[in-house]
């Protein structure tokens, strides 16, 4: 049974998006048992370069990707922004919208979460929402010991095991879940069209159809 309105939220250029990220989406919802998951395609992170493509494209390749699933939805509320947008920042606007009470989680990858000491005020996240980080199978293994030492004691002090806690409250906890692995990337399907090959079987038929129907990455 679902836990009523928890939200699941994975950010990304989703420069396309492929089904490494719906898959991700997918286990993470089932695993925490999540209302839904809104996929927050990315303004202008402070960490990575511009998207290859404009905004609109990468909307509606996400939008083509999601209509079949009611549980999965777009949310471009980082796009149209001059300034760098940080996590932080959007959770808190995404915070503002739903109330204090509904269960927020962000779902990070394991080489990001390595990285949690760069990114902006990290510590006040789990003010925020909660969560998940997700650890790819086949990668380097996640250890705590790998993390600065101010981030390793705020890993240890909001760990927990079991799914259901992230019904107790709003935000807190950081939950860590092991993915199927599927070594699938957006920089590699681009330099795979850009190279004149194949990209099917990497993501939906629908979003190659559109890839090809707007000359994209070419």
């Amino acid at each position: 049974m679902d836990n009523l309105n928890s939200i699941g939220i994975l950010g990304g250029s989703f420069d396309p998006i492929h089904f490494a990220h719906l898959r991700l989406a997918q286990e993470a919802r089932d695993f925490l048992n999540l209302s839904e998951v809104r996929f927050i395609p990315a303004g202008h992170p402070p960490h990575r370069g511009p998207a290859k493509v404009p905004d609109v494209h990468r909307v509606a390749m996400l939008e083509i990707a999601l209509k079949n699933n009611p549980n999965f939805s777009v949310d471009p509320r980082e796009l149209g922004k001059t300034e760098p947008t940080y996590t932080i920042d959007t959770l808190q606007s995404l915070r503002t919208d739903v109330g204090d009470q509904i269960p927020l989680v962000l779902f990070i990858g394991a080489d990001q979460f390595l990285l949690m000491h760069t990114w902006r005020r990290w510590q006040a996240l789990t003010d925020v929402a909660h969560l998940l980080v997700a650890l790819r199978p086949g990668s380097e293994p996640f250890s705590p010991n790998k993390l600065m030492p101010e981030v390793r004691a705020w890993y240890r002090m909001h760990r927990r095991d079991t799914p259901d806690d992230v019904n107790q409250q709003p935000a807190g906890h950081i939950f860590l879940l092991d993915l199927t692995p599927l070594a699938i990337s957006s920089t590699a399907i681009r330099a795979t069209i850009a190279a004149g090959q194949s990209a099917r079987y990497l993501l939906p038929d629908p979003v190659l159809d559109y890839i090809r129907a707007n000359h994209l990455y070419i």
